[in-house]
């Protein structure tokens, strides 16, 4: 285990859920959000970067995609 001054820094979390749309058809975002039990609102705030989902929402958004969580979020160490 680490201890916290080694895991200090932001962490910055990504996604590819456009990109996860496009290859699904061309998903819309609503169609997305009626799959994952979201507005469309929260699916434009999460490809835009300006909201992170809760654990709950990111596995809902992954099981509609049929892909492990890692390949729709990524969490990356700033600094």
């Amino acid at each position: 285990m680490r201890k916290a001054s080694e895991m200090s820094g932001k962490l910055v979390i990504t996604n590819n859920i456009r990109r996860l749309r496009f290859f699904a058809n061309e998903m819309t975002q609503l169609e997305l959000a009626e799959k994952a039990g979201a507005s469309r609102q929260t699916i434009v705030a999460l490809e835009a970067g300006k909201y992170t989902p809760s654990l709950e929402m990111a596995f809902r958004i992954a099981d509609v995609f049929g892909v492990p969580i890692g390949e729709v979020f990524e969490c990356k160490k700033e600094g």
